[in-house]
């Protein structure tokens, strides 16, 4: 019987009441993979005195990247860091930077989600700003929050679609999705600022702020997202479809693996 292909989903540093540090993966990521993509969700530690990646790369036929409370650390970019833009996560800085070029150079699918694709731009030579909507002209890509100051309670208000991203005319992410013009969710302070040596973007939100990329020249699914596309794949028709894409390099890199 043919095994299932399995997807490493990368793990967040948290500190439980205080005491006890924990990894952590949103469950909106492991059933996107296990009920969209058609894979086993794996998740691996974000440290890497835990994890070693090439033993890593050996077991997996595919790596999600997803998003996080933290930013990527600005000295990954040469920027100096600032309390306001804290909180960093920098052990899965060094895990996500590593594991996005291992997977690039390996033919191993790699899909980046919100802070995913962050690190797939930093991963190769690319720069983040760590608060899009400080720039000018820019909108406020950050999640919805009431009056007061806290977070809306109401998840479908909080991952509801909230602008246009344009797709780059005969590009992958159009091809793959039939359109030229789709509309995402948006749940993100830091963004790209300078695309990577090999940062191919493929999407642009109406004010100016990049939404996809794709690596040029990998070898297998190498595609990143600035949205929450682990949001609801199962009835949402775009990341329905990135998923499932996803799912189908992992099973074609599978069996040029075998």
């Amino acid at each position: 019987m043919r095994r299932k292909p399995v997807v490493g989903v990368i793990g967040n540093s948290h500190r439980i009441e205080g005491r006890f540090d924990v990894q952590a993966v949103g469950q909106r990521n492991l059933r996107a993979v296990a009920e969209v993509a058609g894979a086993l969700p794996l998740v691996f530690a974000g440290c890497p005195d835990i994890t070693d990646i090439a033993a890593l790369l050996d077991v997996v036929d595919g790596i999600v990247l997803t998003g996080a409370r933290a930013n990527v650390h600005p000295t990954r970019f040469k920027t100096e860091p600032k309390a306001s833009y804290e909180p960093y996560d920098i052990r899965r800085d060094e895990v996500a930077l590593t594991l996005s070029e291992a997977c690039v150079a390996r033919g191993i699918p790699l899909f980046g989600i919100c802070r995913g694709l962050q690190e797939m731009n930093v991963a190769f030579g690319g720069s983040l700003h760590p608060e899009i909507r400080e720039l000018p002209g820019r909108m406020n890509h950050r999640m919805p929050r009431l009056e007061n100051g806290e977070i809306h309670p109401d998840p479908k208000v909080i991952f509801a679609d909230r602008h246009d991203v344009k797709l780059l005319a005969g590009g992958a992410f159009a091809e793959l999705l039939g359109c030229d013009t789709i509309r995402v969710n948006s749940l993100h302070g830091q963004g790209i600022l300078d695309p990577g040596e090999r940062v191919v973007v493929e999407g642009i939100a109406e004010d100016g702020t990049i939404e996809a990329i794709r690596i040029a020249d990998a070898p297998s699914f190498a595609l990143g997202v600035q949205w929450h596309a682990e949001y609801d794949p199962q009835r949402n028709p775009i990341n329905r479809a990135l998923f499932e894409a996803f799912g189908k390099a992992l099973r074609e890199s599978k069996r040029v693996a075998a």
